[in-house]
């Protein structure tokens, strides 16, 4: 679990929630590989598993910059809130060792229920701007 720093509220909208996301995927080209995410507002849980050759630290500094590069460059209001770019707290929760897999991956999916949050569903379905416009198209039969 990352905490945004200073606890601020900012996974209210499904857009940072899906920022933070692809900030994290793009370490699967360097073997890191993800189960479940859950955004509790202020935080984000997340199943990950990382390399052997990275230790626990290089890992959350990978993890975090990563995610933070993400957010800031597709949400830039955000260096309002975070000027110096200092987007995650030292706060970080790592659980492994004799995990029920199934109730962690429960728990992580039910963040939004678990902490009361309620998501702007700021996000909709991707569209391809010719989609239905036919309005440059001609047809000769």
């Amino acid at each position: 679990m990352f905490v945004a720093h200073k606890r601020k509220n900012v996974f209210r909208k499904e857009s940072s929630q899906q920022s933070c996301e692809r900030g994290f995927r793009k370490l699967e080209k360097y073997g890191f590989s993800f189960g479940s995410f859950g955004f509790g507002g202020t935080h984000v849980h997340f199943a990950a598993n990382v390399p052997k050759k990275y230790s626990l630290m290089q890992a959350e500094i990978m993890l975090k910059r990563s995610s933070a590069m993400q957010i800031f460059a597709e949400k830039p209001n955000f260096l309002k809130l975070y000027p110096d770019r200092h987007f995650w707290s030292g706060y970080e929760h790592h659980q492994s060792m004799g995990v029920d897999w199934k109730a962690a991956d429960t728990y992580i999916k039910n963040q939004e229920r678990h902490h009361g949050v309620e998501v702007i569903r700021d996000v909709h379905g991707s569209q391809t701007a010719a989609s239905g416009d036919t309005a440059g198209s001609s047809q000769i039969s």
